[in-house]
């Protein structure tokens, strides 16, 4: 309905005939919505998909439920939020690989584009309200500092409260959180009890209840997304201990269990076969002992982060239940793509060595085994136990094989679903949850968002599936496309290729499997099919043209990256707050820079950290203690370099430096502009470790063990200048942080 004054406006109010415009309402009955998205989730961990490990809640979810064993992903996070958010495929809305990356084409541009509306905003049209918790994701690394540009942020993207983190992982015990268009300090600290999944349940029921007390009559919609369970894998101890010596057995023996277990339950055909082992996985039984102690407890500390997750999963259950809530609410569970390799062959006490090229050994990394879980660790586990978590499939997250896009799916409408507990085998996509909510809740597509002209939804909604348990699948043809990786599913059959970053297409070798007899794409037919592989080749060329997929960008993650140049030498003004800030910004200090610094103390008692980045996993910080200065580099957590100045600190007024000469490796601190010390840092990674670039303190977890985060500067910080020369403020250092923790 018009908005336009409808009454009538003469001199006075007597003669004149007031007019309200009515508020929109949602169609009679219209359901609640709520999306429970978890991360890097592999098609086996759930309890009621096969694996050993305690999901009670998420298993209860199912048997109010349909689990659905057909349902599929991108491949990798921020596309298949995309996808779940739009129903349009991720090329389509521009989100063709990580929010992090613009190719400059309009299949990626790192955000969704405003002609394919969320399902936030399309509710929100329709009277509903709208609240989002946890994992964003959904816009590109330069658009996350305290400037924005917020406009697609999750308030400017129909959701009406937002409490969560922007980027792609966060650490549980001190994560980077933001309320609304603010970053803001958690809460409380890891060692007063802080976990972020708590905090995230905790910020969802608040909302729920909140909103049912103002607005009893009108639905909501809940899209809460943990950052669970992608690394950091971090848990209480009493999650972890849970499991103590329930792998040792190792990843053959799990593998073959679970897949046993998926026959029972009837999650997969009992005609399944279960593949070899993915390429780079040992046999367990040709590990040493080392090797065998430390991939045990990788894999003890995530299952104790999945079942702590799904504990506080049941929370939110239970909560809409005490509100009578439950039964009219559709819940939708999904992971974003499949388990993840990213903890390589050995795992990692601290994910950012891999992503540095510092990989290393069990020999090394068993030096660390009793920090894995804990806020003292940054973890992954090995990929043999990523492919525990994916059986029966082959490959991972990122790959177009079904390891890295069939994924967990199931739905919960007690109100609407009848055969509670039931399974579902058709075949369906991320971008066929919306048209399927849409349907249930009565809602038309829209053809105009906020005054858009609107794409067409290009997914099909799975409702029929509810009542018609063995009608065919609606949805016959998909493609999918993954940095470079390819593949098409059309008709009970899929051709699927693997991609060599910065190789020719030409070179790529297409798989092709008949899914509806093979489910675990274990009997390649490509030799004995030329003719129906040809046949699906050219059907994904025309998918590719439809949906916005050309041009394929094959170069791989650190090819994706695109320098910037910058003028030759560029300085960064920062005017701190009294309780200092941090955003997202940041530069490779492996090259020559310098930072500089004004403040005035009163008092020698006067300190805390100047500027910082990184924290205890890697990153440096110029900081004030003891009444001198102090420059702390930290490579990755295992090696640390200080230049301490040979001199105190004056009272008053004081100019400080800080200046690294890159071919010296030389670092060197001047106080009023006098040299007061230098020494030599040998080791820096490029990349640098998890955390955030903060101003007036440490934010998150502390450089060194020698202060506290946040080290708040207590002295009078009136401004920072960091001057990089050019070329040093280099962006694809920038990208691949973010890239990192996708």
């Amino acid at each position: 309905m018009s908005n336009e004054f409808q009454g009538e406006i003469n001199r006075y109010f007597e003669d004149s005939k007031p007019w309200w415009p009515s508020a929109k309402r949602p169609p009679e009955g219209a359901p609640n919505v709520v999306y429970i998205v978890l991360d890097d989730t592999g098609y086996s961990h759930l309890g009621c998909y096969g694996s050993d490990i305690s999901t009670p809640n998420i298993d209860q979810l199912a048997n109010d439920g349909l689990r659905y064993t057909n349902f599929h992903t991108t491949a990798i996070c921020s596309p298949t939020r995309a996808c779940l958010l739009t129903g349009r495929n991720h090329h389509s809305v521009g989100m063709g690989f990580l929010a992090d990356i613009n190719n400059g084409f309009p299949n990626a541009r790192g955000r969704i584009s405003k002609e394919t509306a969320l399902l936030s905003e399309i509710l929100q049209e329709e009277g509903y309200n709208t609240m989002a918790v946890g994992k964003w994701h959904l816009l590109p690394s330069g658009e996350r500092s305290v400037a924005g540009p917020f406009e697609h942020w999750p308030l400017s993207r129909g959701f009406e409260r937002y409490y969560g983190f922007l980027g792609g992982e966060t650490n549980q015990f001190n994560p980077d959180l933001v309320v609304g268009n603010e970053y803001i300090d958690q809460p409380k600290t890891a060692e007063e009890g802080y976990h972020l999944t708590e905090d995230l349940t905790d910020k969802a029921i608040k909302y729920v209840r909140e909103q049912k007390s103002a607005a009893p009559d009108k639905p909501f919609f809940l899209y809460l997304a943990y950052g669970a369970t992608h690394a950091p894998h971090h848990a209480p101890k009493e999650f972890i201990d849970k499991y103590a010596g329930k792998y040792d057995q190792g990843w053959d023996v799990a593998r073959e269990q679970w897949f046993a277990r998926q026959k029972e339950l009837g999650i997969i055909p009992d005609n399944t076969v279960l593949p070899a082992r993915n390429p780079g996985v040992k046999a367990w039984n040709s590990l040493n002992p080392t090797e065998k102690r430390l991939f045990t407890r990788m894999q003890e500390v995530f299952a104790g982060f999945l079942d702590h997750t799904d504990y506080h999963i049941g929370r939110l259950l239970n909560a809409l239940r005490e509100i009578e809530q439950y039964d009219n609410t559709i819940i939708v569970l999904v992971s974003d793509n499949g388990a993840s390799p990213e903890g390589q062959q050995v795992g990692t006490w601290n994910e950012y060595k891999n992503f540095n090229g510092e990989a290393e050994q069990a020999e090394q990394e068993i030096q660390h085994i009793d920090k894995l879980g804990t806020p003292d660790a940054y973890n992954h586990y090995p990929t043999g136990w990523a492919q525990v978590g994916n059986t029966p499939l082959k490959w991972y997250k990122t790959f177009v094989h079904a390891g890295g896009v069939k994924d967990p799916f199931i739905i919960s409408y007690p109100d609407k679903i009848k055969d509670a507990g039931g399974i579902r085998t058709q075949y369906h996509h991320a971008i066929d949850v919306v048209p399927t909510i849409l349907e249930l809740s009565g809602i038309s597509e829209p053809s105009v968002v906020k005054g858009t002209e609107q794409k067409s939804i290009e997914g099909i909604s799975l409702a029929y599936s509810f009542e018609h348990q063995s009608e065919p699948s609606h949805r016959t043809t998909q493609y999918y496309e993954m940095l470079g990786n390819r593949a098409i599913y059309h008709e009970g059959w899929k051709a699927v290729t693997y991609h060599i970053p910065g190789s020719s297409f030409d070179a790529d070798k297409w798989e092709l499997y008949h899914v509806d007899k093979d489910f675990s794409e274990n009997n390649d037919l490509a030799e004995s099919e030329p003719e129906k592989l040809k046949e699906l080749i050219e059907l994904w060329w025309v998918e590719a043209e439809q949906y916005g997929v050309l041009p394929i960008d094959g170069r791989g993650l650190f090819g994706k990256f695109n320098k910037s140049e910058v003028p030759q030498t560029v300085t960064y003004k920062y005017y701190p707050n009294p309780d200092g800030f941090h955003h997202h910004v940041t530069f490779n200090s492996k090259l020559s820079h310098s930072i500089e610094a004004d403040f005035i103390r009163s008092s020698i008692d006067e300190e805390g950290a100047l500027i910082a980045n990184g924290g205890r996993f890697g990153g440096w910080a110029l900081f004030v203690q003891n009444n001198r200065l102090v420059y702390h580099s930290n490579f990755l957590g295992e090696h640390h370099y200080s230049v301490v100045s040979s001199e105190e600190l004056p009272v008053g007024s004081v100019n400080v430096r800080f200046k690294f000469e890159e071919e010296e490796k030389r670092a060197k601190l001047f106080i009023n502009h006098k040299l007061v010390g230098e020494s030599v840092i040998s080791r820096i990674a490029p990349l640098g470790g998890p955390g955030v670039f903060s101003i007036g303190k440490s934010a998150l977890t502390p450089v060194t063990e020698d202060y506290e985060s946040p080290f708040t500067f207590t002295g009078e910080l009136k401004e920072i200048r960091v001057t990089i020369p050019q070329f040093v403020r280099d962006l694809d250092a920038e990208t691949a942080i973010e890239l990192a923790i996708d």
